[in-house]
């Protein structure tokens, strides 16, 4: 790694810190200077904006997600208990909820949304990969499994990205997701307890 790509890489360490522990509101760029001891300057020479930090220690967070959904995909764990690791990986930490918080306040939008492609980007690859392999071992019937995977993400994040879901939307989002992968009925069950 080049000197100026690991300077970078520390400044979103400890930006990442500061947000999970003082709140993005409540943190500002002179407060991640101070920490990082550098001049105002170096750090608009990597960061544009304080957005623009939180978007970087978004994608940061990403990579370590799907580092570790790798990880799971490659185990000797059943199809059900891959799918359930990789979708409990890349969700946020109960520490990283003040930064998913920031990125649900109505101003951050467009970055929330962003955010959310570049997940759905790098999680359709590696479930799509335990979606072959639930093929190959007759847990799944399907075709165009990384248009199958994509639209059950996208279901899955308008429908449970808030907490105004009920136990119906469960119930009816776990029966299209059986019928979407061609799994037989109560072979998905599993999910309801990652969604609680």
């Amino acid at each position: 790694m080049k000197k100026g790509e690991k300077r970078k890489q520390e400044l979103l360490k400890i930006a990442y810190r500061m947000f999970i522990s003082r709140g993005y509101e409540n943190t500002s760029v002179d407060d991640i200077i101070e920490e990082a001891g550098i001049a105002k300057g170096t750090y608009y020479y990597y960061f544009k904006s304080k957005e623009q930090t939180l978007e970087e220690v978004i994608g940061m967070m990403i990579e370590q997600e799907a580092e570790t959904a790798g990880k799971i995909v490659s185990s000797a764990l059943p199809v059900p208990q891959k799918i359930a690791g990789i979708v409990s990986s890349i969700r946020p930490s109960k520490e990283e909820l003040p930064i998913e918080g920031a990125l649900m306040r109505p101003e951050n939008i467009i970055m929330h949304n962003k955010i959310r492609r570049k997940l759905t980007e790098t999680v359709v690859p590696i479930l799509s990969e335990v979606v072959e392999e639930g093929i190959r071992e007759g847990f799944f019937s399907c075709d165009c499994i990384p248009e199958r995977v994509r639209m059950l993400l996208t279901v899955s994040n308008e429908t449970f990205d808030e907490e105004n879901f009920t136990e119906r939307d469960i119930s009816v989002f776990i029966d299209m997701a059986e019928k979407l992968l061609g799994a037989k009925p109560g072979t998905m069950e599993f999910i309801r307890e990652l969604i609680r």
